[in-house]
């Protein structure tokens, strides 16, 4: 069996190292005593805390440990689960764990980090220079405190070698399925989630993420422009005739724009519209069409491919996946 060792310390998510752990030791078995086949357990998982004693996670719950990190002299595959605490605080206590991961770079060991856990990862300095994600919602503080980390954060998972980074809080399902399609094969690893109920294939958080409509700017008249296009985006807006209405020419709205925002004023009234889009597909049952007229658009085709490059998905996914249910 492949061995695999967790890592755990305190304010850690629980489910990002007892999940993973299920999802492991159920891969090969849970299959196939439903439909009745002989079974075969692919993975040998243990969790490691520094010291070896059991690690309280942020909702309270205490996770015992099999193994301190000083015991682990080899594993196939080490996991680090998500920070569910002041990411800044559990970079500076977990310096033994970081030691840990620096170790297991140096020994060639497969390395997985799941959502705000790729701190620790780019806090050991194994990112470098390596493709990597992390929680959509943690983009720009991770990018500015890691600039030497090709940073891909619309993407689920990522892989540079042998380290493999996983996005958003329960993307770790997604991630070990990964793992186990990688280490085992694709039809245990479809045979899992089939088991678990639960959607594979998903690679992209785009569709998870707030647009950012409200950077905080010390640019008043654009606030002001930003308020009246938040109520009028569904208007025929052309930028002269914007600048023009405000006073100011169109190079001096694009500059301030892009000064405030940095963006555009058109990438910005797209953005307002396919949030509204979003909305009206997430909370009414008007037809994609009526939706796409509403927001101020009249080219169906244009519409979807823009919306699908601002969401990852087509609006009939999008509406499928977070439409109200009740």
């Amino acid at each position: 069996m492949l061995k695999v060792v967790i890592t755990a310390f305190p304010g850690a998510m629980s489910s990002a190292i007892a999940g993973v752990a299920d999802l492991l030791v159920s891969s090969g078995v849970i299959w196939n005593v439903i439909q009745g086949d002989p079974h075969e357990r692919y993975f040998s998982v243990r969790i490691a805390s520094e010291d070896g004693k059991p690690v309280r996670c942020v909702n309270g719950i205490e996770l015992s440990a099999h193994m301190s990190f000083a015991e682990i002299d080899h594993t196939d595959i080490l996991i680090v689960p998500t920070i569910a605490s002041p990411i800044s605080e559990v970079l500076t206590k977990e310096q033994a764990l970081q030691d840990l991961l620096r170790r297991a770079a140096e020994k060639d060991w497969t390395i997985c980090g799941n959502c705000t856990g790729n701190f620790l990862l780019a806090n050991a300095g194994i990112l470098n220079g390596r493709r990597a994600t992390t929680h959509w919602g943690y983009r720009d503080a991770f990018a500015e405190r890691y600039p030497e980390v090709l940073l891909a954060a619309d993407q689920l998972i990522t892989r540079d070698g042998d380290i493999y980074c996983a996005g958003g809080g329960l993307s770790w399902f997604d991630l070990t399925l990964h793992l186990i399609e990688r280490f085992v094969n694709h039809e245990v690893a479809m045979q899992t989630a089939k088991a678990f109920v639960f959607d594979y294939r998903r690679d992209s958080q785009l569709s998870y993420s707030l647009m950012r409509l409200s950077k905080p700017h010390k640019d008043d008249r654009i606030s002001e422009i930003q308020a009246w296009l938040d109520d009028h985006y569904a208007s025929k807006v052309k930028v002269d005739e914007l600048a023009s209405q405000f006073g100011m020419s169109k190079r001096t709205l694009i500059r301030r724009f892009n000064g405030a925002l940095a963006m555009s004023p058109n990438t910005y009234i797209q953005t307002v519209r396919i949030e509204a889009a979003r909305k009206l597909l997430e909370e009414t049952d008007r037809t994609v069409d009526v939706v796409m007229n509403e927001v101020g658009y009249e080219d169906g085709s244009s519409f979807r491919r823009l919306f699908r490059s601002k969401t990852g998905l087509t609006p009939t996914e999008y509406r499928r996946r977070f439409s109200r249910r009740l």
